[in-house]
């Protein structure tokens, strides 16, 4: 399994669209290994999702999303956990762990941060 988790510098975005890039994890049973960073490639509406199933995407973490975003990688089969906060690394182990579950914050404003993520 490859998982994404938007970043912005260690820790989780508060918001997919407008992070710096994507800490990207390999998981093979119960393990899991950082492998890179990749650069966000900016938001633009409809290719985020499209552009981390290109990497092999499988789970995309992060602080919040709108409910467009979310079908979208739905659409690309990505599953998507949301209301996440921290150090990627934590977030990564705790997702391995089975800690991590998605709160459903989904943004519903445009062209701002997300806030209470």
């Amino acid at each position: 399994m490859k998982i994404a988790i938007a970043c912005d510098g260690k820790d989780v975005s508060a918001h997919f669209g407008h992070c710096e890039g994507y800490a990207i994890y390999n998981a093979t049973d119960s393990v899991i290994a950082y492998s890179e960073t990749l650069q966000s490639p900016g938001h633009e509406p409809g290719r985020l999702p499209v552009f981390l199933a290109e990497h092999g995407v499988n789970l995309i973490i992060a602080g919040g999303m709108g409910a467009r975003a979310v079908q979208l990688f739905n659409d690309n089969n990505i599953e998507v956990i949301l209301g996440v906060s921290g150090p990627v690394d934590v977030a990564a182990q705790d997702y391995i762990a089975g800690k991590l579950k998605s709160t459903g914050s989904i943004c519903n404003h445009h062209d701002h941060e997300c806030s209470g993520h």
